[in-house]
C-alpha cells in the first residue's frame, strides 16, 4: 500500500515577487526621486546569465497575486506555513551604494510585513540587512525581528565585499545570537563563480546555486561562527543536497590534510577526538544547522542516514520554476519513499522548518 502523509507542511523557502513601484514608495523622498531608482529601481540584476533563453514548466514564474494567491497555493497543498524569500533582491549582496542598500532593505522589510505578513499568519518572513554596513544590518535585523516579526534574515550567497565568516560581519552574527533568530544564506545570483562564458543556463543554474552556498558555508564552518554565535540557527537553502554531501567529505579530508595553526584560536574548534565530519553532525542535531531540499532528490534518504532528518527543510521554490503540480508530485513522491520513516517525514515537511523559523505555534 503507498503511503500518504496528512500531517502539517511547512514551506521552508518560498518566493515572493518584488513590486519594486511599492518597495521605492517606503523609501526616503530622495531616493524616491532619484532619476536611476525612478527609471530602472534600485534592485540590481541578478546577474548576466538568468536573461538566457529556457523553456520552464507550465505555470512556473507566474505573478501568484501576492498573499491572495499564495493562500490559494497552501490552500491547494495543505501548507501550513510557508518562509517567503525575495526574488530579484536575492541580488541584494551586488549593491555598492552603502546608504541606498539601508534605505531598500528598509522598505523591502516595511513593504514584505504590510503585504505578506499582515495579510497571512501561515506567511513568515526573513528580512534583508544591509551587510555593506554591518552596524546599520544590526540596527536593521533588530527592527525587523523585534518590532516587524521577521523569522531572521537572508544572507545573499555572492555579491558581498568579504566572506560570510570575515570578522567585519560578527557584529550581525552577534546580533542574531542575542535575538536567537535565523540567518539564512540563500543562492540566485551567480557573479563571479566562474560562468563567464557559459551558454547554456540550464548548466549554470545547476552550479550556480549549490558553487555559492558552499562557499559561505565553508566560510562560516572553518572560521568557527557556528561555535562563536551558537544561538544563531543557520539555513543553507536552494542548492539541494549534494553540496552538503561533498562538503562532509571534502571538509574533513582537507582539514586533516591542511589543519590551520590557528594561534590565535580563532578558526573551528573541535571536541577532544572529534572530525569536521562529526562536528558539523554534532551542530545537526543540535539544531544550529539546517539545508533546504527538494521532494525529488535522489539521495535525500542517503543524506538522512549520514547526519540524520534533523538537517533538512522541504522547499517548493514557489512560484519559481514550478507550479502546484510539481509541487505535489514532489510531496507524493517523498512520501511514497520507503527509505524514509515516519518521523523522517514530519522531520523534512514540518518539525526542521519550523525550528529553524521558531514559527508561530
Amino acid at each position: 500500500m503507498e503511503r500518504t502523509r496528512s500531517g502539517p507542511i511547512y514551506d521552508g523557502d518560498g518566493h515572493i515577487f518584488e513590486d519594486r513601484e511599492g518597495i521605492v514608495s517606503r523609501m526616503p523622498r530622495a531616493w524616491r526621486e532619484a532619476r536611476a531608482v525612478s527609471r530602472i529601481g534600485p534592485i540590481p540584476e541578478l546577474d548576466n546569465y538568468h536573461g538566457l533563453l529556457s523553456i520552464t514548466p507550465e505555470g512556473s514564474f507566474s505573478n501568484p497575486d501576492g498573499a491572495a494567491g499564495w493562500a490559494r497555493f497552501m490552500d491547494e497543498l495543505s501548507i501550513g506555513g510557508a518562509a517567503l524569500y525575495p526574488t530579484d533582491a536575492l541580488s541584494v549582496g551586488r549593491m555598492v551604494d552603502r546608504d541606498q542598500a539601508i534605505a531598500l532593505t528598509r522598505a523591502y522589510n516595511d513593504w514584505l510585513a504590510e503585504e505578506y505578513l499582515a495579510r497571512d499568519a501561515r506567511l513568515q518572513g526573513l528580512a534583508l540587512i544591509p551587510m555593506q554596513e554591518p552596524d546599520a544590518a544590526v540596527r536593521e535585523l533588530r527592527r525587523a525581528v523585534e518590532d516587524l516579526g521577521m523569522r531572521g534574515a537572508m544572507l545573499p550567497a555572492t555579491g558581498l565585499p568579504q566572506h560570510h565568516g570575515a570578522k567585519t560581519y560578527w557584529p550581525v552574527y552577534e546580533e542574531a545570537d542575542r535575538l536567537g533568530c535565523c540567518l539564512s544564506i540563500h543562492g540566485g545570483a551567480y557573479p563571479n563563480l566562474g560562468f563567464n562564458d557559459l551558454n547554456v543556463f540550464a548548466a549554470i543554474h545547476a552550479m550556480g546555486h549549490p558553487f555559492g552556498i558552499t562557499i559561505g558555508f565553508m566560510s562560516l564552518l572553518f572560521n568557527g561562527v557556528f561555535d562563536k554565535f551558537p544561538n544563531v540557527r543557520y539555513g543553507f537553502m536552494e542548492g539541494g543536497v549534494g553540496w552538503f554531501l561533498m562538503a562532509l567529505e571534502r571538509a574533513d579530508g582537507s582539514y586533516k590534510a591542511f589543519t590551520p595553526l590557528d594561534p590565535r584560536g580563532e578558526y573551528v574548534r573541535l571536541q577532544d577526538g572529534e572530525s569536521v565530519r562529526g562536528y558539523i553532525a554534532r551542530n545537526v542535531k543540535e539544531g544550529r544547522l539546517y539545508v533546504g531540499v527538494e521532494g525529488d532528490e535522489p539521495d535525500l534518504a542517503h543524506a538522512v542516514r549520514t547526519v540524520g532528518s534533523e538537517a533538512f527543510v522541504w522547499s517548493s521554490d514557489f512560484p519559481h520554476e514550478v507550479n502546484v503540480r510539481t509541487c505535489g508530485d514532489e510531496l507524493r513522491e517523498m512520501a511514497e519513499n520507503p527509505e524514509l520513516s515516519d518521523d523522517d517525514l514530519d522531520a523534512i515537511l514540518w518539525r526542521n522548518a519550523a525550528r529553524l523559523y521558531a514559527a508561530p505555534a
